[in-house]
Formats: structure tokens, C-alpha cells, sequence
């Protein structure tokens, strides 16, 4: 769009600011300096009416919604529409399965999760595409946060919430009457990692002036190396911040504005419809790992899935992967899945098998073949049958280690067959931390041995690859 902008002869106010996700302070380590030359800018070029002025940061917001308890005897509809607006509607599933795939000594949980539609209910995708899942907070939980606020006694009264602007509506997905019980349980995000705005807010409700001179410095541009190493260093989540300063008095009506609302979890399904027919297979490892708190950080949503039984409902919406099979059975796919990245793999082998379609190669890698091989025995058994060879990884099993990058280069020959000879196809999911980088890497080493290509030809042999198709990948953090 920048671009374009510029081809039409537009002007920029101030040179264009990229956002890095992957900074230590995520996009704020970007933005806040470019917003102080933006807003220098603007105000030079558009100074303010002489009857205005800049609101003080010390003046308190007001609440987004007042909140308005109902009597006691006032009937509810229970029933609340499911929906993040007019098109992304969500479906109840039930639990079929929770089974853990790694080793019960190993120090990873990776579980195995099915799950049916409600009462026989048809569900429909396809190999590739993503499940989004709403979580919850567990009950214990929610219910120590009501006791830190004194909200028993109101924790179960329903109430609405009435806007206090025209430009702010209550989502749908929501329903019309709450509960704080409710809101905490499936709505707000309070054991999830607090944003910066949330620092701001809470200093208005402190009554130890130390708390909100703190408080305000983490909300400042010149405070986010402190914010760093007091809260995102260390994963400390809203509700164990809202411990630390306990000064702080939050009314019912600012919680709204406080605590973020629950970002569903999407997680690339690993089954296929055509060879599990109305089920939706997840390959999810459990986050649970150590910082320099006491107690161990767990993730949100993996934590409430772990908890999981057959016969427990979740709320969830299929979308589209970014990764797709080719059009014919005939071509050859060449899948690199190490860790849970094996999951939307698993999906595409199924559909792949089902059709007739026997090409195929996967690379796999772990740590340990005893500890945490996701799904041996299964990949055994379809390589027995000819639907698959696969070639395993095992990084910690001998002294050096060895990662799918080492096999891809050991089998050079047959990945140029696969992909120059025959067209193939080479799909890549996992950790996007080092792991795209290292397999790039190995596969242009290929193109080098085999194709006899210099180092910027295979550079743009993978590139080409890449915008045809032939070369997807689909990575997180």
C-alpha cells in the first residue's frame, strides 16, 4: 500500500515505520519512536484551534460501559449467539479424545485431541486448515480472582453492560446479560500477558503513590526496558501484576478496559475428513515451562485444553490454512514437519493416501525416538504399506546432533528427483524460530550439488519455487 501510495503521488507526513514482532518489546519497540516523530509532524503541519488542547495523561478515561445489575428474579436468556461479528461463527464440538503422545518421563506434553460435532453434527474442511479454538479460565482460578476483588457476593448476579459512546457496541458473541463469573470464565483475558495500556489504566486506581509512579513509568516509552524485565521476561500475567500492586482499586466498570478479551488459539488440524470422517484431529503440545517465578508459566489455553475429557464441549471455527496439496495425486509432496509441525502433515498423508497418491516423503525430528517420536507407530505401519518413506531426525540420541536440514541434504538425490525431475512439491511447518531458515538453507545446498546452480541461482530456484507454490510454509512463534 505504501508503494502504491507513493506511484499516485502522494506524500508521506514522515518516513515509513515497520513494526517488528519479533522484538523483545514486540511492535512498541518500533512504534513509539515513530509515533513521537509523527505526532511532531502533525502537529506542525495541523496545530491545534486556539480553544483546544492536548488531553493531560493524567486525566482518567472514562469506562467504555456502565454496568447495570438486574433483580434478582429477573429471567435470562442463557442461550448466546456464537460469533466474533456477521461472518466468523463459531460451533460446539465435544471431546472424543485426549491422549498424550510424548513419553509420561519426557519433559514435554504434546497431546493427541479428537473431537466430534454435537449429537452426530456433519463437520466440514480440508487438509490444511486451522482450527480456532475460544478457551476458558478453570473455575479455581476465576474464583481466586473473585475473592482478590471481594466480588463474591455479586459474582453470580447477572448485569448488562450500556455503552457510553455511540461507537462502542457490546460483542455479540458475548450475549445480551453477564455474569462477572462468566465474563472472567470465557471472556477476559486475565491470565494472559497484560498490554501496555493496562499499566496506564491501573495507575488511576492505585492509592500508594510509588504503585502509580511505577506504574506509569511501564506505560512510558522510556520505561519499556524496565516494563521488559518486570513483566514480559519474566511471562507474568495480569492477574499476578494486579497481585504486585494491590493498591489498586479497579471498579467493575473500568475491568472491560482493563483486561483484553480472549483471542481464540488456532492450532493446524492433523486429520484428514476423508479418513476421519467428521472428526478434527489436534497435535498440540502443552506450554508449560520455567522462569525466574516461582511457580511455572503454562499457557492459557493449552492448560484449560490439557484438562479436557470426552464428553466436555468446546466452542471453535475452522479457517483456512496457508498451505494446500497440489491439484494432481500424480505430483510428488516432499513434507517436513519436525515437532508438532508433523500435525497438518498427518492431515495432508491421509488425504493422499485415500486417493491413490504414494509419492510422498516426510522428514521428522525430536529429540528422542523413545521420548517423543509423535505418532511411530502410525508412520511405520502407512511406510509399510508403501503410502510413505520417511526419513527421522533424532537431535539428542547420539552426541552430534542431527536435525531434518542434515537429512534433507543426505537424501540430495532424491529431493532433486522429486522436486526438478517431477515438479514436486515441498511443504514445511514447525517452529519458526531458526528451523525454515536452516531447511532453506539445506535445500538450496541441494540445488547447488545437484543442479550444479551458484549460490544466487539457487537463491532464486527457491524463490521461484516459492511464489509458484511449490515451496510452502506455514511457521509460528
Amino acid at each position: 500500500m505504501h508503494k502504491r501510495l507513493l506511484q499516485l503521488g502522494a506524500q508521506p507526513l514522515t518516513p515509513r515505520g515497520d513494526g517488528d514482532d519479533q522484538h523483545y518489546l514486540g511492535v512498541d519497540g518500533g512504534l513509539d519512536p515513530w509515533l513521537e516523530t509523527l505526532w511532531f509532524t502533525i502537529l506542525s503541519h495541523y496545530p491545534l484551534p486556539k480553544n483546544k488542547e492536548i488531553i493531560s495523561s493524567d486525566i482518567l478515561p472514562p469506562p467504555s460501559f456502565e454496568v447495570q445489575f438486574l433483580e434478582e428474579d429477573h429471567k435470562v436468556e442463557e442461550e448466546e449467539p456464537e460469533g466474533d461479528g456477521a461472518t466468523l461463527v463459531y460451533q460446539e464440538g465435544v471431546v472424543v479424545e485426549n491422549r498424550r503422545l510424548t513419553a509420561r518421563d519426557h519433559f514435554q506434553d504434546v497431546r493427541h485431541f479428537g473431537f466430534a460435532g454435537i449429537g452426530g453434527e456433519e463437520i466440514s474442511y480440508s487438509p490444511g486448515d486451522v482450527m480456532n479454538i475460544r478457551p476458558c479460565n478453570l473455575p479455581d482460578e476465576v474464583q481466586e480472582v473473585i475473592n482478590y476483588f471481594g466480588w463474591q457476593d455479586i459474582a453470580d448476579r447477572y448485569f448488562n453492560l450500556i455503552p457510553t459512546r455511540d461507537d462502542i457496541t457490546v460483542l455479540s458473541r458475548w450475549g445480551k446479560s453477564h455474569t462477572i463469573r462468566k465474563v472472567l470464565t470465557k471472556h477476559l483475558d486475565i491470565f494472559g500477558r497484560p498490554r501496555r495500556y493496562f499499566f496506564e489504566l491501573l495507575s488511576f486506581f492505585t492509592t500508594d503513590p510509588q504503585h502509580a509512579e511505577k506504574l506509569k513509568e511501564f506505560a512510558s516509552a522510556q520505561g519499556q526496558d524496565e516494563l521488559y524485565s518486570y513483566c514480559y521476561k519474566l511471562r507474568r500475567t495480569t492477574f499476578e501484576v494486579l497481585q504486585d500492586f494491590h493498591s489498586a482499586k479497579v471498579p467493575l466498570k473500568y475491568l472491560f478496559d482493563l483486561i483484553p478479551e480472549m483471542r481464540p488459539r488456532s492450532f493446524s488440524i492433523s486429520s484428514s475428513p476423508k479418513m476421519y470422517p467428521n472428526q478434527i484431529h489436534l497435535t498440540v503440545a502443552i506450554v508449560k515451562y520455567r522462569t525466574k517465578m516461582k511457580l511455572p508459566r503454562v499457557g492459557v489455553c493449552t492448560k484449560w485444553m490439557a484438562g479436557l475429557s470426552p464428553g466436555d464441549k468446546v466452542s471453535y471455527r475452522i479457517s483456512k490454512g496457508t498451505m494446500r496439496l497440489p491439484d494432481s495425486p500424480s505430483t510428488p509432496v516432499i513434507m517436513i514437519g519436525p515437532g508438532t509441525g508433523v500435525a497438518p502433515m498427518r492431515a495432508f498423508l491421509g488425504d493422499r493416501i485415500l486417493e491413490g497418491a504414494f509419492d510422498n516423503v516426510l522428514f521428522f525430528g525430536c529429540r528422542n525416538e523413545k521420548k517423543d517420536y509423535l505418532y511411530q507407530e502410525e508412520w511405520e505401519q502407512r511406510e509399510r504399506e508403501g503410502g510413505v518413506r520417511i526419513f527421522t531426525a533424532f537431535s539428542r540420541d547420539q552426541e552430534d546432533k542431527i536435525y531434518v536440514q542434515h537429512r534433507i541434504e543426505e537424501n540430495a538425490e532424491l529431493m532433486w528427483e522429486f522436486i526438478e525431475r517431477r515438479k514436486g512439491v515441498v511443504l514445511l511447518s514447525g517452529n519458526s524460530k531458526r528451523m525454515p531458515t536452516d531447511v532453506a538453507e539445506a535445500l538450496k545446498t541441494v540445488f547447488r550439488t545437484q543442479g550444479r546452480m551458484t549460490e544466487q541461482e539457487a537463491e532464486s530456484y527457491l524463490g521461484e519455487m516459492e511464489k509458484r507454490g511449490r515451496f510452502q510454509q506455514e511457521c509460528w512463534a
